[in-house]
């Protein structure tokens, strides 16, 4: 059959493909360390799954507005002013199934052919492909581990041409964990400042932040830049409410418009029995919020540790998410089964195929020679997980 050209440039999602394998060989009987999974090990909080059992029993189960329940906009919008400072009218806030709808609708509604959106290196693997898909090309512009992946303003200003549209901003950051300076956010702002080109702020793992500072949007530093800057946000990792589907966007009200004119056309709004969950979630208490960021503290610098403890792995401390970026380079060369090491893909399936780790690879990062572990399961798996690298790397010849 033929399929449209467009998803020619369309690549599967490696850490839901790996997630899959890894659950296939878990549901065989396998003792499967899952170090890639994108979600909190938390439950979602009994007083939000009370209000999705009451949203039930009261029968809420009909279409909402496709942007989503005005109260529920106008508790974003409370949100977003209280937490980020930044206000929006409930008009100017569109509520989506999951963080990554919001994000697909903004660049449905904001590119044309060949216009261009600027991406940082390391990058969640879906960013390039949402823009493919809106026929868009995505400009890739590194970063340096060593410059704690803050983008680099000369960079930025480089990569600008007429046909940019957008630059995307991910801080707390999938999949290296690195968080955004304000320096960092004055520098972007900055450069950008002089085009006309939107921000996309993917703000998703702002709650889960291990540093003194306070998380800060680039609308904090660089207000002037409110006008054309998209909030993209959610639930999912917060509240950890993967599998309830809500993410919601805020931004200029004609983006706002297009956005909710594609979702028209497409899934309609987000389910009601969630939207009133999620209403209770941003009306409610944050103690589970707390509770969820200070294990994951923790958790973190005993996976950390133990990564460098291993001879030829080398990993910076990240201050926000929940993901271990290693910088596995130091094993490529040697040699597995006789065959020489050459990047982080062969390492990744020797790992699950031999040792039954699940860790995501570097390359559809954007970052080849690291692999993505995530340190969101028990202390107890994680230590199993260290133990299994370290064997990985003592069969390298």
């Amino acid at each position: 059959m033929k399929l449209a050209r467009r998803l020619q440039a369309i690549k599967p999602s490696a850490t839901l493909a790996l997630n899959a394998r890894a659950k296939a060989l878990a549901a065989s009987g396998k003792d499967v360390v899952v170090l890639a999974a994108g979600e909190p090990d938390f439950d979602t909080p009994e007083f939000v799954k009370q209000a999705a059992i009451d949203a039930l029993r009261s029968g809420f189960t009909k279409y909402t507005a496709t942007a989503g329940m005005p109260e529920l906009r106008e508790a974003v919008c409370r949100k977003l002013e209280k937490d980020n400072g930044l206000k929006y009218a409930p008009d100017q806030v569109v509520v989506t199934a999951g963080g990554k709808q919001s994000l697909y609708n903004c660049f449905q509604a904001l590119l044309d052919e060949g216009d261009e959106v600027i991406i940082f290196a390391p990058y969640w693997v879906s960013y390039p492909d949402m823009v493919h898909l809106a026929g868009g090309t995505p400009v890739i512009v590194p970063t340096r581990e060593e410059d704690g992946y803050a983008p680099d303003p000369a960079a930025i200003k480089k990569a600008l041409t007429p046909r940019t549209r957008a630059i995307v901003l991910n801080s707390p950051a999938n999949p290296t964990g690195a968080v955004y300076s304000r320096a960092t956010l004055e520098g972007i702002a900055d450069a950008v400042r002089g085009h006309d080109c939107i921000l996309v702020t993917d703000d998703m793992y702002e709650k889960l932040l291990y540093t003194q500072e306070p998380f800060l949007n680039i609308g904090n530093v660089a207000p002037d830049l409110v006008p054309r800057l998209l909030v993209s946000n959610g639930l999912s990792k917060s509240y950890a409410m993967t599998g309830w589907r809500l993410g919601y966007a805020a931004g200029p009200k004609a983006l706002i418009s297009g956005m909710q004119l594609v979702q028209d056309q497409s899934t309609s709004n987000a389910s009601s029995i969630t939207q009133k969950a999620a209403l209770a979630a941003l009306n409610g208490p944050t103690d589970t919020i707390t509770a969820m960021v200070n294990e994951y503290r923790e958790r973190r610098d005993l996976f950390v540790a133990g990564l460098n403890a291993i001879p030829g792995i080398r990993c910076r401390l990240p201050e926000g998410a929940f993901y271990a970026m290693a910088d596995v380079r130091g094993l490529m060369g040697k040699s597995y089964k006789g065959k020489p090491l050459t990047d982080s893909l062969q390492m990744s399936e020797a790992l699950l195929n031999d040792f039954l780790v699940a860790a995501v690879p570097g390359d559809p990062f954007g970052a080849p020679g690291y692999i993505r572990m995530s340190f969101v399961t028990s202390r107890e798996v994680l230590q199993k997980g260290l133990t299994r690298l370290r064997d990985f790397v003592a069969a390298l010849g």
